[in-house]
């Protein structure tokens, strides 16, 4: 439980109000003070509130349903999604939170970039657009991808001494202030292990906690296929995925993050879904997206304390 007093004043009346919600967002309410006047005018009536003199540390508390739209008014305006306080309010008190990695940790497809540098890349990256808007199953986009390239280890492991996986600006900032709170960061992608490990490493991110596909190679190193058994390697494989981890470990409040529409999938069990668009935007995502951000910033904020 978050305890916090937010002083709001507009059109004259002045309203005290007490919530988690509240606590993460003051800054961003404030700066939506134009906002709050819009929706007081869908308010036929807003009750006044005597704030008698001070006389306890404790905040008087009036609340009242019209008190909550114009809060909630405020954070919409500023932000977007289907539920923005939720999601911020899961962020705040998070367990756990899982980050998808292409496009969302990393600003580019790994498997794009893998087939890039095989001559593969627009047939490749034409499957990628499709599984990630959700226009066809995960497990058939994958399947068809990986036999286009067939990649050897050898060709992974020149790819990233080639061109090593861009970490989106800030997302390291977002995975300290998590780790530094004490919340697990997992990495649940429907990428490939081999790619994803570097990363995970430079994040701080524990191998044990990376939840991708598993490429399969004889013993000479050449592509033989996938294991199928990976819960990411399948569509509606990230939810199976975060129950797993959830079960596993009990872990209360879960935040799952992340562009694509396989990510939308991971609420439940997720708590809540920020979907992510600093790469590129998806509007099925952004539809089903709780909040949707385009940089990390807001968030790290609301895990740092200072919103």
């Amino acid at each position: 439980f978050f305890f916090f007093s937010l002083h709001i004043t507009v059109t004259g009346i002045t309203l005290t109000m007490m919530s988690s919600t509240a606590r993460c967002l003051n800054r961003l309410a404030l700066r939506s003070l134009p906002s709050l006047a819009a929706a007081h005018q869908s308010c036929a009536s807003i009750p006044s509130f005597a704030i008698p003199p001070m006389t306890s540390p404790l905040p008087i508390i009036a609340t009242s349903s019209c008190t909550i739209r114009l809060f909630s008014a405020a954070v919409s305006a500023e932000h977007e999604g289907n539920n923005v306080s939720h999601a911020m309010e899961m962020l705040s008190k998070a367990n756990a939170v899982c980050f998808d990695v292409d496009s969302t940790v990393i600003d580019e497809e790994g498997i794009d970039v893998l087939a890039d540098t095989l001559g593969k890349g627009p047939e490749v990256a034409a499957w990628t657009a499709k599984a990630m808007d959700g226009n066809i199953k995960f497990e058939d986009a994958l399947a068809a991808r990986l036999e286009i390239i067939k990649p050897s280890k050898s060709d992974i492991a020149s790819c990233l001494e080639k061109h090593p996986l861009r970490l989106s600006p800030g997302v390291d900032k977002l995975v300290e202030a998590l780790h530094k709170r004490g919340t697990d960061v997992y990495l649940v992608s429907g990428g490939f292990r081999l790619m994803i490990e570097p990363v995970a490493e430079r994040l701080g991110v524990s191998v044990e906690r990376i939840y991708a596909n598993t490429i399969t190679f004889d013993e000479n190193g050449n592509y033989t296929g996938f294991d199928s058994t990976e819960p990411t390697s399948a569509d509606q494989g990230k939810p199976k995925a975060l129950m797993t981890i959830k079960e596993k470990y009990g872990y209360e409040t879960m935040v799952m993050v992340g562009d694509g529409a396989t990510d939308a999938q991971a609420k439940p069990p997720a708590d809540t879904f920020i979907g992510f668009g600093g790469v590129v935007t998806r509007s099925a995502v952004k539809e089903k997206a709780c909040w949707f951000v385009k940089d990390f910033q807001a968030m790290i904020d609301i895990v740092d304390n200072k919103q």
